[in-house]
């Protein structure tokens, strides 16, 4: 049977934890702080590297997420709304001109703006992965070398407007409709606190 997931409004989702901050630079080298992208929109936040070939890891949640954009554009009630941030595991090679490739013209469209970052260093980066439970393991070759390939488990973390995590999506609950209805009963939930869209 196909999967018909719950129509947007009709269930709550839960609050589990407040999104924490950390200092990050984007694709223009300027300085962010990711307390400043995940408030005030609906934000979808996920790890990534530029390099990663895992057909199920990093590409997958590109063309995922591509594809909800693409939804929540044509969409309304959604623009300007909504957020994309994507944020290197490797600042090292990940680069803010290597971001810049990386992203190609998917930052161009800013009715829903798609954030690449990175930070200056693994040792900003890895308090921001413990906060979120973001497991990372580089792997080593048999001379006890680091290798480029990074082993993590693929998630995307669901923020509202004021900078709470939402829901967490891991591989196996990675169904577009039912993230787009998630993001939608965020939107809805917005509307009527504030009183807007009656």
């Amino acid at each position: 049977m196909q999967f018909v997931p719950p129509a947007p409004g009709t269930y709550q989702l839960q609050r589990i934890q407040r999104a924490p901050d950390a200092l990050l630079v984007d694709s223009q080298s300027l300085p962010r702080r990711l307390a400043s992208l995940t408030r005030d929109k609906v934000t979808l936040l996920t790890f990534f590297y530029t390099y990663c070939t895992d057909a199920w890891g990093c590409p997958f949640a590109r063309q995922l997420m591509s594809g909800l954009r693409d939804e929540l554009l044509a969409r309304p009630q959604a623009a300007g709304r909504v957020r994309f941030v994507s944020i290197s595991f490797d600042p090292t090679h990940d680069t803010p001109e290597a971001l810049r490739l990386h992203a190609g013209q998917l930052q161009a469209d800013r009715r829903l703006p798609w954030e690449f970052l990175t930070t200056r260093s693994m040792r900003e980066l890895l308090p921001l992965l413990d906060d979120l439970g973001q497991d990372v393991r580089v792997e080593y070759d048999d001379g006890g070398r680091p290798t480029r390939t990074i082993n993590h488990m693929l998630k995307l973390f669901l923020i509202d407007r004021d900078g709470v995590v939402r829901e967490i999506y891991a591989l196996d609950y990675l169904h577009p409709a039912a993230m787009l209805n998630d993001i939608e009963t965020l939107l809805l939930e917005e509307r009527q606190a504030t009183g807007r869209g009656r």
